[in-house]
């Protein structure tokens, strides 16, 4: 897989939001309704039972020529062969990472503000997700929410694409977009939808929306 990838449309899962669909049909389901990257997020389970996991949906992604990014562990990236690994900022240095899985492995860090931006940016990371945009109950450890200015802020202060998270639904992704972000970051929106495949269809137009807003002011 490339180290560029395409941030359009940003897919966690989260199996306690599922309606009790498993991690492979959300995932499944996602990509049919246009999901860019997925990022398998599993808090439940052995490091073994989650690299097995991974490695079942990395077929699926492949199949749908979507990368698929573990978040927190390098162990299970490196085991399931997944195409890349999501970092907080309590987990491990981008650099150690790259060290051991190569220039081809896709590395993305959680941001709060411009000054862990550069530095993630500094350390090798090949895109960031600024973490609580709105408010949301998918992450209860955010504090205040960045709002849009917040976002602005980020992306004014890297060369990387930034896709934004938290509280984001197709009702504010337009504004999301016009605010500078290169793609959304979104886990209830389509994990807790009745319809997957249309709630990604919803936020795929809401983008198109807000780059065409983007185009015309430039």
């Amino acid at each position: 897989m490339t180290r560029t990838p395409d941030p359009t449309l940003y897919v966690v899962t989260d199996r306690a939001l599922s309606r009790g669909r498993s991690h492979g049909e959300v995932v499944r389901r996602a990509i049919a309704g246009g999901a860019t990257l997925i990022q398998y997020r599993e808090k439940n389970l052995s490091e073994d039972e989650m690299a097995e996991e991974a490695s079942r949906l990395l077929r699926t992604c492949r199949a749908g020529g979507v990368p698929l990014i573990v978040n927190d562990s390098l162990e299970v990236a490196r085991k399931s062969g997944a195409d890349g690994l999501h970092l907080g900022q309590g987990d491990s240095d981008p650099g150690r990472a790259r060290a051991v899985m190569g220039a081809g492995f896709l590395i993305g860090v959680s941001v709060h503000d411009a000054g862990e931006a550069r530095k993630a940016e500094a350390d090798g990371a090949d895109y960031l997700a600024a973490n609580g945009v709105f408010p949301t109950g998918s992450k209860s450890d955010l504090g205040a929410p960045l709002g849009l200015s917040g976002l602005a802020a980020i992306v004014g202060a890297t060369s990387l694409p930034v896709v934004a998270i938290g509280g984001i639904n197709a009702g504010n992704a337009a504004d999301v977009i016009r605010a500078g972000a290169a793609g959304l970051a979104v886990i209830s929106a389509v994990v807790s939808a009745a319809g997957i495949e249309s709630a990604c269809r919803s936020l795929r137009e809401a983008i198109v929306s807000g780059r065409v807003w983007v185009a015309a002011q430039r």
